[in-house]
């Protein structure tokens, strides 16, 4: 264990954010000098809080099993070299987790059954920043190659994953993705304040040293058909994620300047980049001197309310159709439950609305056809249903409308139609206790069989879908499996 006293003598504290004003003017991380790099004055003593707690029910929170009390004994001991390697035999990409995740395992932290638990998300990224700055981040290539190759279908991090764990193992993998640069919601989804594009492209650099092979801007299905792919290669991985996003056809959808999340943050990634927004040269969707308004409460909207704030917007409101959640744990969702919290983001502390138990009844618009208002009114939940408030309605006005919802699985067309996969009844794609779809030699990790989830969930599927496809192509594996499609977390 890191101090035994730790969690007596030392309370939580967690790195300070760059001044709002300051912050607002660039699409640098939110963190001065980046998030691990902030933590690294009190980390030793965060670190130090992990105390002796018998059953670590942190593993349980981590879908990816990461050996939490482990790296935090050794971050206390400053020996930075044995937390990394600790890390890194459960994690792929602590550096993505470390910024990206939600971090369940803070609360199944045992500490925090009484107390504030401890800053494992901050060890996280502090460890694996580190460990790049000290050159203890090395590509690791094969000893030897199998003769057996591997298609992987998406660079997002179930993608990436799978590859670099079957790269490792001595097969040929070979990463496809129909964007012009791998990373795929990584890389265009993820705005810079939250993640700077260094961290994914030199992971994407040492797995290109240790043999993986990236094919960007081919679009499979079309450019490369199933078919093909199963001929040419020994497995396939269908690792691209769920990307059809959930829309609202009611009256006026069809209006101008509205627009789904993943219209907009690609296109403004590209530009804060330094890249053309869009590949055909059509102008950019912007905030700029708009009123905006974000329909989804999550982490997507969250990400449009900063990116709208940084393109300074005449106003932002974000809409939820459930009502606010409280700030203390619900009775009903105990720990080490994965509990619903009113949650303050960066992006939340940076300005704009949030406004809860509200549902868009109509989208307004002008006389060119473009949209200036919604209509909305108040929801309450009656008999497990949402009914409306009689007398709410009013409304707001609306310049440019994001819609942020989520996504409902992947694309059913192109690939996953030529291969014919079976699909569930949510449209995800089906898969077995190993990972295979209904198609022998092509299996399936992340989003696209699980739906939409985290991205320790997807890191930790394409972990275990890579030991598989091992054991499909040589009878046997030594690569780790976390999990099995079928469980499902506690957490989330």
């Amino acid at each position: 264990m890191a101090d035994p006293r730790g969690f007596l003598k030392t309370g939580r504290e967690v790195a300070s954010r760059r001044p709002v004003d300051e912050r607002l003017h660039d699409w640098n991380e939110v963190y001065p000098e980046g998030a691990g790099r902030a933590l690294l004055p009190i980390i030793t003593e965060q670190a130090g809080r992990c105390m002796d707690c018998g059953i670590p029910f942190c593993h349980q929170g981590c879908p990816l099993g990461n050996i939490i009390p482990e790296w935090n004994d050794l971050v206390w001991r400053d020996d930075w070299e044995g937390a990394i390697e600790r890390l890194h035999a459960t994690n792929n990409f602590p550096e993505f987790t470390g910024r990206l995740c939600p971090a369940p395992c803070e609360t199944a932290c045992v500490l925090g059954i009484n107390q504030d638990p401890v800053t494992i998300k901050n060890v996280e990224v502090s460890i694996a920043d580190r460990a790049w700055d000290t050159g203890l981040v090395r590509p690791q290539p094969p000893e030897w190659l199998s003769g057996k190759t591997v298609a992987v279908i998406g660079s997002g991090p179930a993608g990436l994953a799978a590859a670099q764990q079957l790269t490792r193992a001595g097969h040929t993998v070979a990463v496809y993705e129909r964007a012009d640069k791998p990373g795929g919601l990584l890389r265009y989804g993820i705005p810079e304040f939250k993640m700077e594009k260094k961290h994914l492209d030199r992971r994407i650099d040492q797995m290109r040293r240790e043999g993986t092979v990236f094919r960007s801007g081919v679009d499979v299905g079309g450019d490369v058909t199933g078919p093909q792919l199963i001929d040419r290669f020994d497995a396939v991985v269908l690792a691209m994620g769920a990307t059809v996003a959930r829309d609202l056809p009611i009256t006026g959808r069809e209006l101008g300047g509205i627009h789904q999340a993943m219209e907009f943050l690609p296109q403004s990634n590209r530009a804060s980049l330094g890249q053309a927004p869009t590949p055909d040269g059509s102008d950019q969707i912007t905030a700029t001197g708009k009123h905006v308004v974000i329909i989804g409460g999550g982490d997507t909207g969250a990400d449009c309310l900063g990116t709208s704030h940084r393109q300074q917007a005449a106003s932002v409101t974000q809409l939820e159709i459930m009502p606010q959640p409280g700030e203390d744990r619900p009775a009903g969702q105990p720990w080490p439950t994965y509990p619903m919290l009113f949650r303050v983001s960066s992006a939340h502390e940076e300005g704009g609305e949030r406004m809860y138990s509200v549902s868009t009844q109509e989208f307004l618009g002008d006389e060119s056809g473009h949209v200036r208002a919604l209509r909305l009114v108040d929801v309450e939940m009656k008999d497990g249903r949402f009914a409306e408030v009689e007398g709410s309605e009013r409304e707001i006005p609306a310049e440019l409308v994001l819609f942020a919802m989520g996504f409902t699985g992947p694309e059913q067309d192109g690939v996953v139609a030529q291969l014919g996969v079976d699909l569930d009844d949510r449209g995800n794609i089906v898969r077995d206790l190993a990972y295979m779809s209904s198609q022998p030699g092509v299996f399936v990790a992340g989003d696209a069989g699980r739906g939409q989830s985290l991205i320790v969930w997807a890191i930790a599927e394409g972990r275990a879908a890579a030991a598989a496809v091992d054991t499909y192509l040589t009878g046997s594996t030594t690569l780790p499996s976390p999990i099995k499609p079928t469980e499902r977390p506690l957490v989330v």
